[in-house]
């Protein structure tokens, strides 16, 4: 802080006007946050489709599902990568500037989005082993995006507006889920039967798109002042590129720079104790809520086909074609992000810097929690015929609270706390503890509620979502209803052919 308030160049950003390069760092740093959720939310939408296609059996009664392990390693292998990415990317971020590492986050986007559509080959374990390889890496890209989008929005805010500024550019992952949904909607409208294998291929691929436009603007933005400044100590340069930016003449403080280099008093490491006396509880508080948030954020997003299959509001996947359920999935999970989603991040944008982090935060885990109660207490009374919309509603209200609450504010904080030569790196590490929670949410969802159950029936263990009503004689498992202790195996190509066709 004195070191700031002793250079010219960064006392100017913290008092600047909003002007229009604010809202050029928003939309090009948000674009990231956009193509981030679109990539890692909409294979949710396709997982079905996916058993259809490659697990169909002809001597069942019921559609192809994927395999416990295949689904959760379809929807869990991106965290696995997102935290890498997080700690690799924020610890590079530190160490060759915010610029430099966020380009080579977005090339590796670009090239794994393509390359998760372009899963080709011969048989079903195949195609979801490359498709896993694909979705691995561009979670480590993705993961990249996290510390070097906030730390740069950050470090180019001014200090009355920070904070929504940051919450902006984390909002446009609430356009990036809705983009997924009304994509799919599109899309599966829009194909016939015989077009169901390249329709998730397209959603796929289609994740490269904001990234590849949004390219060329990140790499016309100049180096972050305080980066320049604080941590490369080239206070020339950082006062050149934001007299540029702001428009007004900035001296050089090469001398000043010097001074205080040659003093020292701030150079401590991440492991050192004057960063454990300073900023630790910091650290650990940032990454326990980021890691308890996501628990529940991410294993409702990827499972609400699931939840919605189970109270009866998407009708069982044998009433309908494969294309029919990808359209009716990517309708729900679109009305959820329009009503809920997508307005809570608005919200906190709005707020942020008038009711304050810790208040939103607090409010958020407290409204959550209640809404889940609301939900799980009375479970029975929301699937009973008639009261399906008043679940969906309850639901809703979970992520509007989320996102105007702590997922939001989990991501603004890290930001800000701690200082600019350990401010990525601590925010790829509170971030990571996210992804840590979110790999527990979507593997504990297909794992851990029917253990006990699907044991004592000799099955193998997976997703178990009860139907109410059904006796105990159904079960949900990957979100559709299948009877029996058999295991499915890999379809035959007569049986993937007659998936393609929407005849299952």
């Amino acid at each position: 802080r004195s070191e700031q308030q002793g250079l010219q160049v960064l006392s100017a950003l913290d008092a600047a006007k909003t002007q229009w390069y604010h809202f050029t760092a928003i939309v090009v740093a948000g674009m990231g946050f956009f193509t981030d959720a679109y990539d890692l939310f909409c294979i949710s939408l396709v997982t079905k489709l996916l058993g259809r296609i490659y697990y169909t059996d002809l001597s069942k009664p019921d559609p192809g599902t994927l395999p416990p392990g295949v689904a959760a390693a379809v929807n869990g292998v991106a965290f696995c990568g997102t935290l890498a990415g997080q700690l690799f990317f924020g610890w590079l971020g530190d160490k060759m500037g915010r610029k430099s590492v966020y380009g080579m986050t977005l090339i590796l986007m670009v090239i794994c989005s393509i390359g998760s559509g372009l899963s080709f080959a011969h048989t079903p374990k195949s195609v979801m082993a490359t498709l896993c390889f694909f979705r691995f890496w561009l979670g480590f890209g993705i993961g990249g995006d996290y510390p070097l989008s906030a730390t740069i929005m950050s470090e180019y805010a001014n200090k009355k507006t920070r904070g929504a500024f940051i919450a902006a550019v984390f909002a446009m992952q609430g356009f990036g889920i809705l983009a997924g949904g009304i994509v799919t909607l599109i899309i599966s409208v829009a194909s016939t039967g015989t077009e169901a294998d390249f329709v998730w291929r397209i959603i796929l691929m289609l994740g490269a798109v904001p990234a590849l436009l949004t390219y060329y603007w990140r790499m016309k933005m100049p180096e972050t002042a305080r980066y320049t400044a604080l941590v490369a100590k080239n206070a020339k340069l950082a006062a050149a590129d934001m007299s540029k930016v702001l428009q007004v003449e900035l001296e050089d403080e090469t001398e000043k720079m010097d001074e205080m280099v040659s003093r020292g008093a701030n150079d401590f490491g991440l492991f050192s104790p004057q960063f454990a006396r300073r900023h630790g509880l910091h650290l650990v508080g940032t990454a326990t809520t980021w890691f308890l948030l996501d628990i529940a954020f991410y294993s409702q997003n990827l499972f609400q086909k699931d939840i919605f299959t189970s109270i009866n509001w998407i009708p069982k996947a044998r009433t309908m074609s494969a294309l029919d359920e990808v359209f009716r999935i990517s309708r729900a999970q679109t009305l959820i992000a329009l009503c809920g989603t997508v307005p809570g991040y608005w919200f906190t944008v709005f707020l942020i810097d008038v009711v304050g982090r810790f208040a939103i935060q607090l409010m958020g885990f407290f409204m959550m929690t209640v809404f889940m109660l609301g939900l799980a207490v009375p479970y029975h009374h929301w699937t009973t015929p008639g009261n399906q919309i008043g679940f969906v509603v309850m639901y809703a209200f979970t992520f509007f609270f989320a996102n105007f609450g702590p997922n939001a504010t989990t991501f603004v904080v890290p930001a800000e706390i701690f200082p600019a030569r350990l401010r990525s790196t601590c925010h790829g590490i509170s971030a990571a503890a996210g992804k840590a929670g979110a790999m527990i949410g979507a593997f504990g969802f297909l794992y851990a509620p029917q253990l006990p159950l699907r044991a004592r029936r000799g099955q193998p263990a997976g997703v178990h979502v009860h139907l109410p009503g059904a006796g105990g004689q159904r079960e949900v498992a990957g979100g559709d209803v299948r009877r029996g202790p058999g295991r499915r195996g890999p379809g035959t190509r007569r049986r993937r052919r007659a998936a393609v066709h929407g005849l299952v």
